[in-house]
């Protein structure tokens, strides 16, 4: 499970996706979100608004497991 660490009290969906490498700009945060399954906390969320905190576990297929620290 690859740890991503965060600063502030909350990150987006998006801006997670851009900080774990999986997309170069944040632009590609609606096209990953529609192509690719995202489990938050084990269920499906693909709100890129999506707020999340330390603690959240998240699981994309093909891609591997994350969590907030």
């Amino acid at each position: 499970m690859t740890e991503i660490k965060i600063d502030t009290e909350y990150i987006t969906l998006g801006q997670f996706l851009k900080a774990s490498d999986l997309i170069q700009t944040g632009g590609m945060a609606k096209w990953f979100l529609g192509e690719y399954e995202v489990f938050v906390n084990g269920e499906q969320d693909q709100r890129r608004g999506r707020k999340l905190r330390s603690g959240d576990k998240l699981e994309i297929p093909g891609f591997g497991s994350f969590v907030i620290v």
